[in-house]
């Protein structure tokens, strides 16, 4: 029988939705903006699929894992630690000492990257970790790329196939000012499953990658539409489409941009659902996570699937990237919290990647495996 220690994170991932680029320290400040907890839903997810799978679990008392455990009907768990209320750093170190102690074959936790280094602060390489993705950034590689790939891995579980898995550092106050900046902070042992565990974002600076992001954002330039509402999502590639339209905007975040006029400027999920009301069309333009391929659920929470929705839905959807990113990118990937909508985009888009130049990729959600193949296309 397989031990897995499970923990929660409750906060974790509460920024997203409400246009702050992380929940650490700023939780009372998510909650004014109307966040809601999303590590919960997430965790639910995962286990209500684990529920059947004979695996013996350690977990914290209350919302760090064993209220989460009863409400999917789990019973065969242990109780190892038992954090307040309003749970902290501490918390977690202290249900991963107890999880090593008691011979866990894997940690399992829910949260972001500060989840993650917490949990590696007690565990290191001497067990293996594995994430249910719940944070706002997730640029480490020790992610499943989705609750229902969790589940995969663990039904595959074999502690002799492991790899090394890249656990990044991001700078969080250079993060709310704009700013990547990212280390190298260990080399965490996670389960292997190809497609099913995400990789660590790479951040692509050469000259060339440069020049293409230029012609992207020249090209897109050209066709954007009067009267039409452009939501635009983070990153370098986006960012160039802005400066090439004589704006500037948030790196890490979502602006809205109109008859090229900057119209909101790091948007939330909030502030985009209003400016969709009154507007006649719209389009969102998006580019993938830097080698880990993610295009709608990583850093960009605030284009959920209602935005997509009132947006008009995947045919309004622009993906754009580098020929230098999508070489390091097998695959696209969604996960936008909502397998419905995740399941309707299909499995594959055209991604722009150049002036007029586009390249086909393929686009792995919950419910695609391997070998299938849904109907609905996306278009540039």
């Amino acid at each position: 029988m397989t031990t897995i220690g499970l923990l929660i994170n409750p906060i974790a991932g509460m920024g997203g939705a409400v246009g702050l680029s992380g929940t650490d320290g700023r939780v009372t400040e998510a909650i004014r903006r109307g966040a809601v907890p999303r590590a919960p839903v997430r965790a639910t997810e995962t286990l209500r699929l684990l529920a059947d799978q004979g695996i013996r679990f350690l977990t914290p008392a209350g919302a760090m894992g064993a209220t989460i455990l009863d409400s999917v009907g789990i019973t065969g768990y242990e109780i190892v630690s038992f954090p307040d209320e309003s749970t902290t750093a501490a918390d977690t170190r202290e249900a991963c000492k107890a999880f090593a102690a008691a011979g866990a074959d894997l940690v399992l936790f829910c949260g972001g990257d500060g989840t993650a280094r917490d949990v590696f602060d007690v565990v290191g390489r001497s067990v293996p970790v594995l994430g249910i993705p719940a944070g706002v950034k997730m640029y480490s590689a020790v992610f499943a790329v989705n609750p229902a790939a969790v589940a995969e891995v663990i039904a595959g579980f074999d502690p002799a196939r492991l790899h090394d898995a890249d656990l990044l550092d991001v700078d969080e106050e250079a993060y709310r000012e704009g700013r990547l900046a990212v280390r190298l902070y260990g080399a965490a042992r996670v389960p292997s499953l190809p497609g099913r565990v995400q990789g660590a974002k790479a951040v692509f600076e050469e000259t060339d990658d440069e020049r293409a992001k230029r012609e992207i954002a020249r090209f897109i330039a050209g066709v954007m539409i009067p009267e039409t509402l452009y939501i635009i999502g983070a990153g370098s590639t986006t960012e160039a489409i802005l400066t090439e339209i004589g704006l500037h905007g948030a790196l890490l975040g979502v602006d809205l941009v109109m008859n090229g006029r900057m119209v909101a400027e790091g948007a939330d999920e909030r502030t985009i659902l209003s400016h969709l009301e009154d507007a006649a069309a719209a389009r969102i333009i998006v580019s993938p996570i830097g080698a880990q391929g993610f295009i709608l659920g990583r850093g960009n929470q605030q284009i959920s699937p209602a935005v997509v929705r009132r947006a008009g839905g995947p045919g309004r959807i622009v993906v754009v990237g580098t020929p230098a990113k999508l070489a390091a990118t097998p695959a696209l990937y969604v996960d936008s919290g909502d397998p419905v909508l995740d399941s309707s985009l299909g499995d594959s888009v055209a991604v722009v990647s150049g002036y007029g130049i586009a390249q086909r990729k393929q686009v792995i959600h919950s419910s695609l495996r391997s070998g299938s193949s849904a109907g609905a296309r996306w278009g540039c």
